[in-house]
């Protein structure tokens, strides 16, 4: 997995583009192609590492972005988890319609994601963890009619 202060370059067009978060952080040709062969989209899978008793805090900044982000028409899927063993390390999967680099200069810089980082980086433990990678496609996806337990 990436992690947010490692991001390797990939070769690019040249000028190089860099997009940088509202954090402060630049991220300079993150570590996936510029375009994602077929229609099958990608998937943004971020892992965060925040102290048990901010856990309540980290949820509810984190709930306003969510409901804007599975807004967006071209956000696919969102979910959350959390790892039962390790209470703090939280971890979700964003399947998109446009390509990363849309993501990167489009999404991620929206405002809304401000105040959100602001609020939750300086609840991370360790740096947070996040891969792009290519959806397969239909022949590997499947989800039932009732996803959660009753």
């Amino acid at each position: 997995m990436l992690q947010s202060s490692q991001l390797p370059a990939i070769p690019a067009p040249s000028p190089t583009p860099t997009t940088t978060l509202t954090t402060g952080t630049p991220i300079t040709n993150p570590s996936l192609p510029r375009k994602m062969p077929g229609s099958t989209g990608w998937s943004l899978h971020v892992t965060v590492y925040i102290a048990p008793e901010n856990i309540d805090r980290f949820m509810a900044a984190f709930k306003p972005v969510f409901n804007k982000v599975v807004a967006e028409p071209e956000c696919l899927f969102f979910e959350m988890y959390q790892s039962p063993q390790e209470p703090g390390k939280i971890s979700w999967v964003e399947n998109w319609s446009k390509s990363p680099e849309w993501f990167l200069e489009n999404q991620v810089t929206k405002d809304y994601y401000k105040e959100y980082f602001a609020i939750t980086e300086a609840m991370f433990t360790k740096p947070r963890e996040f891969q792009f990678l290519k959806r397969v496609g239909p022949d590997y996806f499947m989800v039932k009619d009732q996803p959660f337990a009753q």
